[in-house]
This record gives structure tokens, sequence and C-alpha cells, in this order.
């Protein structure tokens, strides 16, 4: 699919793309709307309504990933809160080879994630992500999500690399077509985030659904 050769950074998305995407949609879709049912006094379906309508409110933006805008509109601690099913969190199973074999082949490991800075540092408590990859950034510093074009010039200002010689793997589309737009030459989608759920369908840029394939090329 790709020309290793041509590709010295490789981009990589967490949740979905190196983390089991389920930890986070159970948080989102369930957890959190059985504890904001019980402190309202609601049943689970009004919670669900309430919660959903303001997801998608701010779908896309820098707020639905931002733990301090869920505390304040809920009024519960997200953060609290999210500790109590981190035993979910979990890597998918082949990445672990393939970060290892980038590594051997001479690539850059750039994580680059919507997720809250609080939410990565868990997350990097539980797995250890960190010592498979050589640098990582929320987009949280930068004060946009990787769906505003903004993302793209702050980061490569920040921290340079040749969209040309880049490939990104994400498994959100919009996110993929910002990049494109932005000059990343190299796009790969993820058909599937969630170990719980079916799998999903990319419309214009190549995906896969498990990494081995190109370990096997990297170590070749």
């Amino acid at each position: 699919m790709f020309d290793w050769t041509k590709i010295d950074t490789v981009l990589l998305d967490m949740d979905g793309t190196l983390l089991d995407l389920h930890y986070d949609n159970y948080f989102w879709m369930h957890y959190l709307p059985i504890s904001f049912a019980h402190q309202n006094k609601l049943s689970l379906a009004e919670a669900r309504e309430r919660l959903f309508a303001d997801y998608e409110t701010v779908s896309g933006t820098l707020d639905w990933y931002c733990f301090d805008y869920w505390s304040n509109k809920t009024n519960i601690d997200i953060r609290n809160l999210k500790t109590e099913v981190e035993h979910k969190i979990q890597w998918r199973d082949d990445v672990k080879p393939f970060l290892e074999a980038l590594a051997t082949a001479g690539k850059k490991r750039v994580l680059l994630t919507n997720c809250h800075p609080d939410g990565l540092t868990t997350k990097i408590k539980v797995t250890g992500l960190d010592q498979y990859l050589d640098t990582l950034f929320s987009s949280h510093q930068f004060g946009y999500p990787k769906e505003d074009p903004k993302l793209w010039q702050a980061l490569i200002e920040h921290h340079p690399f040749d969209p040309e010689r880049t490939l990104f793997i994400d498994d959100n589309e919009t996110v993929l077509d910002q990049a494109n737009k932005f000059g990343i030459k190299y796009l790969l989608g993820i058909n599937n985030p969630d170990s719980k759920q079916a799998s999903k369908v990319f419309s214009h840029f190549p995906a896969i659904d498990d990494y081995h394939h190109f370990t096997k090329e990297l170590l070749a």
C-alpha cells in the first residue's frame, strides 16, 4: 500500500488507532449517561437524549474532547468518573509490533490525539504507550482539534516535518480529510476502531483492520 522508503514520519491518532476505542465509547455512551441520570433523577433514556444533543452541538470542536467543558456542563467530575472505568483501556492487539517495526525501520513515531491531556496521562499510565512513541501531542496544547485546519499549521510550526514524506493514520475520516487538505501525502483509515462494534467504511481513503501486513513489510 505504501513505499516505506518515501516515508520518514508516521503521525498516529490514539483512540481507535493505537488503543481500542471501546473504553471511550463505553464511557460517553453508557457510563456518563447512567451517572447523569442518577444525579438529575432522570430516566436513562432522558439522560441520553439530553447528553447526546449536547454532544452533537460541540462535535468536531475542542470542547467535545475537553474534560473541563463536560465537567461544567454536567456538574460531574469527568476526570474522576473516567478513572472508575480505566480498566477498560486496552491496546489494539496488533499495535505494539507495528510501532516497534517503525522504530526498527527508522521512522519517527509522533502521536497526535484530540484526547484531553489528563486523559492522555491516564492512558499512558495504564498502557505505557509513551515507550513506543518518539513524540506525543494533544491537540489541546495547540488550542484547536484535528478537525480544524489551524491545528495542522500550528503543529508543523511547533514540530517541523515534511508532509510529502509523512503518513497519517486515524479512524476519523473528517480528520483525514483535513490532513489531506493540509498536504499530508499518505493517509490511512482504521476500519475497526472499537473491538465491540461493527467495522466502518471509509469513502475517500484507504483503510485497514490490522497492522500485521505493514509490520512484515517494515521488517523485510
